[in-house]
């Protein structure tokens, strides 16, 4: 039998069952889907300004709710998942993720930044999986991960834009890592001086 599935048939019978099955809807895990991460590049034609589209995410799995690790690029059913695998690259570099996916419900292909390694896999890997694999990476052990994985105290109900999200996280990481120095890219007027979450190591705010 053909199947004809377009690529939200695909994400809705066979990728969100199998991301379901390893487990990334079970609390404190938890699945975005269609996620907006840019508002697209502004195009000036003829004296005009138009917005193009933002970049999009078919799902980011999250380890919690403000710590993301991977990101998923579904296709339809009968295209080869290898198609979207660059895509899924790029949104993973953008999103200073270590695990990038592509799918078309029944291929399974990742790539792990860690390795620098890709290979198809049968199912999802766990949300526990990629955790074990990132912070041995990283080493983080499980007094750093406690203060890392902490939610935020969002200001007005408001979520951080991804590239706050990323120094965030850097930040925090680095301190409990004892690092004296890290590296954040953010542009003036990005919310920078805005305190977006708390960590009660050594009572410091994170600013």
């Amino acid at each position: 039998m053909t199947f004809d599935y377009n690529e939200a048939d695909t994400c809705r019978l066979y990728v969100t069952p199998k991301l379901r099955d390893a487990g990334w809807e079970t609390p404190p895990y938890s699945i975005t889907e269609q996620r907006t991460f840019t508002d697209g590049r502004i195009v000036v034609t003829n004296g005009k300004s138009k917005r193009g589209e933002g970049k999009r995410a078919d799902y980011i799995l999250r380890y919690r709710r403000d710590f993301p690790l991977a990101v998923v690029e579904a296709k339809a059913y009968r295209e080869p998942a290898a198609t979207g695998l660059q895509q899924a690259k790029e949104y993973a570099e953008i999103l200073g993720f270590k695990f990038a996916y592509a799918t078309n419900g029944r291929e399974i292909i990742e790539f792990d930044y860690l390795t620098g390694q890709q290979r198809e896999l049968d199912q999802f890997p766990t949300p526990q999986e990629l955790w074990t694999r990132l912070s041995g990476a990283e080493q983080i052990d499980p007094q750093t991960a406690a203060h890392i994985l902490e939610p935020y105290q969002r200001e007005q109900s408001k979520t951080p834009r991804y590239y706050q999200e990323i120094a965030i996280n850097r930040a925090v990481q680095a301190l409990v890592q004892g690092r004296r120095r890290v590296r954040l890219t953010m542009a003036t007027g990005t919310g920078k001086t805005v305190r977006v979450c708390y960590t009660d190591w050594h009572d410091t705010y994170i600013r």
